[in-house]
């Protein structure tokens, strides 16, 4: 059996079940990883287990997990894909400082380039719209870093409908990231049109279920009757919510990636996505 897949950007082929490399960083999502020997042996897992698209961020360490996804996997296997972000300074841990000043992006994305190893970034993300600078001037970065061959594909986070139309006035919007799991459903209206736009929608924080997740809950029950985990069940919902979700769990563990790369081989019923649907609502 195999992952069902998803054209980024229409020509850019990915299995829907990513990995997303924000927890090799330390406490904090600063600093080197606890455990450096543990974050690479999972990081060399990831071909292994299937999987062919990562997440990252120039500002998870900052500057730790692209050094690592380098160190770990390059020269990177045919068809693996690296997505990056930039749009966000670290003053410490977990300080998050939006810039979208349009040279510092150009600068970071450049960056992020050299740190990967590569001649072109596959799928370029702006982490977030700095309320600050004018988003037209921000999406005209963007523009830039497409035009000038640094990044093929771009993408924004934590966007709604109106933002996302705005951008794609500037350049091809390919993927949005946000907040999305089966008991966080606040961006429905977002993949709702990322789906009629064949945008690939990247749910970020896409195994917590929260209460979902009680002994005796219909997530439970249903993890039960497939011999799986609940964070499996959730992934296996996200992948049937919808075509474009690109669900990019995060480890520092072998065993945890090898678990959640399973899940792609569960089939719900249409009774139990309905459960699972009509609970996380």
């Amino acid at each position: 059996m195999t992952f069902d897949t998803f054209d980024i950007g229409g020509d850019m082929k990915v299995r829907r079940l990513g990995y997303g490399a924000m927890r090799v960083a330390g406490p904090g999502v600063w600093g080197p990883p606890r455990d450096r020997e543990a974050v690479l042996a999972t990081l060399r897992a990831i071909p292994e287990v299937g999987i062919d698209f990562i997440d990252t961020a120039d500002s998870y360490g900052p500057d730790v997990s692209e050094t690592l996804i380098r160190e770990a996997l390059f020269p990177y296997p045919e068809g693996l894909r690296i997505a990056t972000k930039a749009g966000f300074m670290r003053p410490g841990p977990g300080e998050w400082r939006p810039n979208g000043n349009p040279d510092y992006l150009i600068r970071q994305a450049r960056q992020s380039r050299e740190a990967l190893g590569v001649e072109t970034i596959d799928l370029w993300q702006l982490h977030r719209i700095d309320p600050a600078v004018p988003q037209d001037e921000q999406f005209a970065a963007i523009r830039q870093l497409i035009d000038s061959g640094v990044i093929r594909h771009a993408g924004l986070s934590e966007v709604s409908v109106t933002q996302i139309e705005a951008a794609r006035r500037v350049f091809p919007v390919a993927t949005v990231q946000n907040r999305y799991n089966l008991a966080d459903r606040q961006s429905e209206a977002v993949l709702d049109h990322c789906e009629a736009h064949g945008i690939g929608f990247i749910p970020w924080f896409p195994l917590a279920a929260g209460r979902l997740t009680q002994p005796g809950s219909i997530l439970d029950r249903i993890a039960t009757a497939h011999e799986a985990s609940v964070g499996q069940i959730a992934i296996a919902w996200l992948l049937r919510r919808s075509p474009v979700i690109l669900p990019i769990p995060g480890t520092s563990s072998v065993a945890h990636l090898q678990e959640n790369a399973r899940a792609r081989h569960i089939r719900l019923t249409d009774e139990e996505f309905a459960q699972l649907d009509a609970a996380g609502r």
